[in-house]
């Protein structure tokens, strides 16, 4: 398995590269395009080799490390084709035609709403049917969409996984375009006007912070669960003196954590345990 998340890690890596170095939309997924689709003819190359060493490992390749690579060429080759046709008129125009993106991406969780709750829970009660490739029913529904679907290489739902993630990154990349057009973020500009300049800096992980808000967030400990979540992150940003950037992409990637999805929360509650215990002593 080692080999098959090194190839996605480097693939991370190129992905992370580019999107600092390249500014343009389009060409930046269009080389996303070539940078994903070489990994994934390698991670296929290596998979013909070197195959799996338990049922187990398969299942987890084809349900986690495959559709992660590939959700990635998706996101690049449909992103590529909605803004190479986006509009170039008014706000109004523009605002309309991403919504209607993401009105069929969603309808696309529709049509596949049982396999979507099942992934959604990670529920694993059929799993070896879902991912295992000797468990291949032609009779069930497969995504072809980008990903190679050869009998080697391909399950019944590893691409509806990819599809999934993808579209999720999808929505958020259409709703963040949407909300610059329509306000040019002014919740921003309101912080940046009232609020003095600190000396607090964050010093831990970007996405540590991300984890940290999106907890208050979901336990509604800020105005009764009602404030939303750019606001938020706007406020964090002006008192900890840091750009968090595009925190709905770095909260999918939490999402994403096989392991401890919620590390620093869980980090946070070890250390203060820990600083009662100090005291007590």
């Amino acid at each position: 398995m080692k080999i098959y998340k090194e190839i996605l890690q480097r693939l991370d890596d190129d992905l992370d590269t580019l999107e600092t170095e390249t500014k343009d939309i389009l060409e930046k997924t269009e080389k996303g395009i070539k940078l994903s689709r070489k990994a994934l003819r390698n991670m296929r190359d290596q998979v013909i080799t070197n195959g799996f060493e338990s049922s187990r490992n398969e299942i987890i390749f084809f349900k986690k490390i495959k559709p992660r690579l590939c959700s990635k060429l998706i996101y690049c080759a449909k992103l590529f084709n909605i803004e190479s046709k986006r509009p170039r008129g008014s706000n109004k125009s523009q605002i309309k035609y991403l919504n209607n993106h993401i009105h069929k991406l969603q309808d696309y969780f529709n049509d596949n709403l049982e396999f979507f709750h099942y992934y959604r829970r990670n529920a694993t009660a059929f799993d070896e049917h879902y991912f295992l490739r000797e468990k291949m029913d032609i009779r069930l529904r497969m995504e072809t969409y980008y990903c190679l679907t050869d009998e080697q290489f391909s399950t019944c739902h590893d691409s509806t996984v990819a599809t999934i993630m993808a579209y999720d990154m999808l929505i958020v990349y259409l709703k963040k375009e949407i909300e610059k057009i329509e306000n040019n973020n002014p919740t921003d500009s309101f912080f940046q006007s009232n609020i003095k300049p600190t000396r607090l800096f964050w010093t831990a992980n970007k996405t540590d912070l991300v984890e940290l808000i999106y907890a208050l967030h979901s336990c509604r400990a800020i105005n009764s669960g009602t404030a939303d979540i750019k606001e938020m992150a706007a406020i964090s940003e002006q008192i900890f003196n840091i750009e968090l950037g595009d925190y709905y992409h770095t909260f999918l990637e939490i999402r994403s954590r096989k392991i401890n999805p919620t590390k620093f929360i869980d980090n946070l509650k070890d250390s203060l345990l820990q600083k009662m215990q100090d005291l007590d002593e």
